[in-house]
């Protein structure tokens, strides 16, 4: 098996189709063709059902389409490095994050870091919960923080705190005036907002389920891709929107905020890292985590904390 054949295979597998692959791969479709059929002969299993138009992949593919995609983009991450190193740059981590989370502890945390390693180029990408889990296996990422709860072999999952949720109303609700916690309850009928609209599932899903358990339904549900769009939304009277508590920093001109006062009106961050990566430099960012809950500043009021999570 050749390092070629797994790349021939993953732009097929990708494109579900030999034409497009070949165009990418920048060769004849032809040997592509043949390279693929010896890759099949070698392993004894049909991995691409040909019979489909696009194609699909077996059972077989499948497997193998994930665990060559994961080496190749293993590959990438060691030459990338090794050329960092060769060029003596500094060497990068990767940090993705929901948006919603610069609003609270993120940029604490990243300054800590870069106070413990100011040799480490830190880098902040925005990304949605479920993306982070295959870019850590595509190790396009060292470590995620998200709001979604699930489950993969391959990596480890700590729920830090439950952050409180508030709803954000435009200013000329009638629901904007008081200023104690509001009952679910009362959203019966009311325009409401969500996000994410995609990737699925997402917070959005969290909201729906949060209001469905209690049997209240909304009188109009529109989603949006961003935070910012659905208190843009708010802003302009379109509807109602829950986001978490440290988000209501935003648009404080034309957007009010209330309180939950359902204790389970709470959204998880969840930090998540590769399981065979669990010692070394994500234990020490645990004690940092430690060190800043520790200081309890106001974003962390907002929140039930996990401390038992960081335990080693």
């Amino acid at each position: 098996m050749e390092l070629r054949q797994l790349r021939y295979f993953v732009a097929v597998a990708t494109e579900r189709n030999f034409s497009r692959a070949a165009e990418i791969l920048h060769i004849a479709q032809p040997p592509l063709s043949r390279q693929i059929q010896q890759l099949e002969e070698e392993l004894g299993v049909n991995l691409i059902d040909r019979s489909k138009r696009p194609l699909s992949l077996t059972e077989a593919g499948r497997f193998f389409f994930d665990q060559a995609s994961q080496i190749m983009a293993r590959l990438e991450h060691i030459r990338d490095q090794t050329q960092r190193i060769g060029k003596a740059q500094r060497e990068r981590f990767v940090i993705g994050c929901v948006g919603s989370t610069l609003y609270g502890g993120m940029p604490d945390l990243v300054r800590r870091m870069r106070q413990r390693w100011p040799d480490l180029d830190i880098e902040i990408r925005e990304m949605m919960s479920t993306e982070q889990v295959t870019a850590l296996k595509e190790r396009r990422i060292d470590l995620g923080f998200g709001r979604v709860r699930f489950n993969d072999r391959e990596v480890e999952r700590l729920t830090l705190r439950e952050e409180r949720l508030v709803v954000a109303f435009p200013k000329s609700h009638a629901k904007s005036i008081a200023k104690e916690p509001i009952g679910l309850c009362e959203l019966e009928g009311e325009s409401l907002i969500i996000y994410p609209s995609t990737p699925r599932p997402s917070f959005a899903d969290e909201t729906l389920n949060l209001l469905g358990e209690i049997n209240v339904n909304p009188g109009h549900v529109e989603e949006v891709r961003e935070i910012q769009t659905a208190l843009g939304m708010v802003a302009a009277g379109a509807g109602l929107c829950i986001i978490p508590a440290a988000s209501q920093r935003q648009r404080p001109d034309d957007v009010c905020y209330r309180m939950i006062a359902d204790e389970r009106a709470t959204s998880p961050i969840i930090m998540s890292y590769r399981r065979n990566e669990a010692g070394g430099r994500i234990e020490l960012i645990k004690q940092i985590i430690r060190e800043m809950y520790a200081d309890n500043p106001p974003w962390l009021q907002l929140s039930n904390v996990r401390l038992d999570a960081l335990e080693s």
